[in-house]
């Protein structure tokens, strides 16, 4: 299973993909798509659908996720916020993917074991379970980070599934 997770973000927008084998996980890419803040909110927006439309057209992922974002005490920014997350949202749906999406403290608690880990805790665990990757941000790590939460869930909800699907059968 490929996975990509995607860290929102109007100026950078993280992302990274990694490939699921059971028990194995291993590293594809990651990167951050960019915008310029001397462009037009539209433009912007549609720079980034564009560059993660790109991601996605190269890597082929088999699903997606997207951290939540929090809201802050500036409304402009959370809005603009918002709306650089919806573009994180339709890229992959437009794609046919799967969008699953997770709270910040929930991807902290899976990647580092505590959901009020420092972004230096999460980049450190990320570099430790996939290995010697060059990792091209923060944002990026970030994703990568999103990614493995979800390939974590997807895990889990499988052996679910098996299970239940055994209990049936007995």
């Amino acid at each position: 299973m490929r996975v990509i997770g995607i860290d929102p973000g109007l100026r950078n927008m993280g992302w990274g993909i990694v490939d699921v084998f059971g028990s194995k996980t291993r590293h594809i890419a990651n990167g951050t798509c960019h915008s310029s803040n001397k462009e037009t909110l539209a433009m912007r927006l549609m720079s980034l659908h564009r560059q993660l439309s790109d991601v996605l057209a190269i890597h082929q992922p088999d699903t997606s996720a997207v951290e939540h974002t929090f809201v802050n005490k500036d409304g402009a920014g959370s809005l603009k916020l918002g709306q650089a997350r919806a573009i994180c949202l339709l890229a992959p749906a437009q794609y046919g993917l799967d969008v699953a999406e997770y709270a910040p403290n929930q991807v902290k608690k899976v990647v580092v074991g505590v959901g009020h880990a420092e972004k230096q805790q999460v980049d450190h665990m990320v570099r430790m379970q996939l290995g010697a990757v060059e990792i091209h941000s923060a944002d990026a790590a970030d994703a990568l980070a999103i990614a493995l939460c979800h390939a974590h869930h997807a895990q889990f909800a499988g052996r679910l599934d098996a299970a239940i699907a055994k209990a049936g059968a007995a």
